[in-house]
């Protein structure tokens, strides 16, 4: 046998720490609505989830709208015209021309929607100011209006209030200048960029058009001169101003509204000379014991609440309502939510405000997912303009604001307004299909072409993402 070789080799002492594995990378921590919803969660993570959000509020909203517009109108409609069709019918028409507006802006590219941006503005100043014109004219005395229907003519214009007719063509001009404010205000921040924090950047030419348009607007409709407002404040709050910008701005606001409120008493809006001033009026009216006051608006606010007490809860069943028949003052427009609290109750009323929650959610939700800052604006500003819209009519309703004649969206009747919103969601529903994550699942899935064709097409897919880089070994 040979002999049994010596490891001459030496010997290596392991430490015992270097035999314990690397640790793993501590999880984080689940947040409160992984915890409580964790199947909503799942839902809100898959990529279109935005779009779909987008067209179930909306598309619910709309449909709700239709059938309390029905409710509200098909009696004073069958005792008027013959028909209780007549109201609903011409509603139905502005939403078929609603769908079409949202069809065409979710099909638009944003490059096309900066571009249109200052045609659509400037489309609605040269309406504002041909309204207002008419309007004026009338105060002073140079035009008279017609005594039944309150309407001013000058050749083939024709005006009434917040309506401007070309024609056989009616058009709320200021439905138009929301739309206006948002593509052309998010396109000249968006080209601005880090230069917003200079007051010169802001002063030319933002503030002196948008000062241009509250006074056009505000000096027929304060109240959608308040939304206006709160809209410009959106796209300003995305891009990142500061606060003393806002701070200004409120001051100057506050003084612009205090001067519309007196120019009531000089014909502004609805107001005459010698008359009581009907906006201060709205305004005082909410500091007055109802059994004090004896004005018309305390009149709309009583009715407003006993629609919302005659509902209770569950409501007095849909079309059921009494207070409709010529005892709720506009009660197809201004005060159609009091009309459903009567027929729906709380849970009705409950429904539509989680409708406009889900649609607030998504279109903020949209503006923080996409990378465009021109689609982030715009899609702060028309969120913005949703919700400060409804808060506004719905404050109004169950006196917590005074009541300033907006319409609720979705809901009231009236065709320019109902066209607009649409044609607005349509402007959301093409950013959410931009978002990152929705633009690659749908490049990686491409719907038919048919569908592309008919719905819309796909959106630019985004630029690959960056690696990583790596972390430098801890010493």
């Amino acid at each position: 046998m040979g002999e049994d070789k010596v490891d001459t080799r030496p010997a290596v002492t392991v430490s015992p720490a270097a035999t314990v594995q690397p640790a793993a990378p501590a999880a984080r921590p689940r947040s409160l609505s992984q915890q409580l919803l964790p199947a909503v969660h799942g839902l809100l993570a898959r990529p279109l989830s935005s779009y779909y959000l987008l067209l179930a509020s909306s598309g619910l909203l709309l449909l709700i709208g239709l059938t309390m517009v029905f409710s509200a109108t098909s009696v004073k409609a069958y005792a008027e015209d013959g028909s209780a069709f007549s109201a609903i019918r011409n509603q139905l028409i502005f939403a078929v021309l609603g769908l079409i507006g949202f069809w065409v802006c979710q099909r638009l590219p944003a490059s096309t929607l900066r571009f249109l941006g200052k045609y659509v503005l400037g489309a609605a100043i040269v309406l504002l100011v041909l309204l207002d014109l008419l309007m004026a004219m009338r105060s002073v005395g140079m035009i008279d209006a017609d005594p039944q229907t309150g309407i001013v003519a000058l050749g083939p214009l024709k005006a009434k209030l917040l309506w401007l007719y070309i024609g056989p063509i009616g058009i709320q001009p200021s439905e138009i200048a929301k739309l206006g404010v948002v593509l052309w205000g998010a396109d000249i921040i968006a080209r601005k960029g880090a230069a917003l924090g200079h007051w010169r950047e802001l002063a030319m030419p933002l503030f002196p058009l948008v000062g241009l348009l509250f006074v056009l607007v505000g000096y027929n409709d304060l109240g959608t001169m308040l939304v206006l407002l709160s809209l410009v404040i959106g796209l300003l709050w995305a891009a990142g101003v500061r606060m003393r910008v806002f701070a200004a701005l409120g001051v100057l606001g506050l003084s612009g509204v205090g001067l519309l409120i007196a120019a009531a008493s000089r014909g502004a809006g609805s107001g005459a000379v010698g008359e009581e001033n009907y906006r201060l009026a709205r305004i005082t009216v909410l500091f007055k014991p109802l059994e004090d006051c004896q004005s018309d608006f305390c009149y709309q606010m009583v009715q407003g609440r006993s629609a919302i007490y005659e509902g209770g809860w569950f409501g007095v069943g849909l079309g059921k309502g009494a207070l409709k028949w010529n005892w709720l003052p506009a009660a197809d427009n201004d005060f159609i939510y009091a009309v459903v609290a009567e027929e729906l109750g709380v849970v009705g009323c409950a429904v539509i405000l989680a409708l406009f929650a889900v649609l607030a959610y998504t279109g903020f939700r949209i503006a923080r997912r996409v990378d465009d800052p021109f689609r982030r604006l715009a899609a702060t500003g028309i969120t913005t303009w949703l919700v400060a819209q409804a808060v506004i009519n719905i404050g109004g309703v169950v006196g917590l604001l005074p009541i300033t004649g907006l319409p609720l969206p979705f809901i009231s009747t009236g065709g320019s307004a109902l066209v607009v919103t649409l044609a607005a969601i349509g402007i959301l529903a093409s950013f959410a299909r931009a978002e990152p994550d929705a633009a690659r699942a749908l490049h990686a899935r491409p719907p038919a072409r048919w569908v592309r064709l008919l719905w819309a097409p796909l959106p630019p897919l985004p630029p690959p993402r960056r690696p990583a880089k790596p972390r430098p070994p801890a010493r």
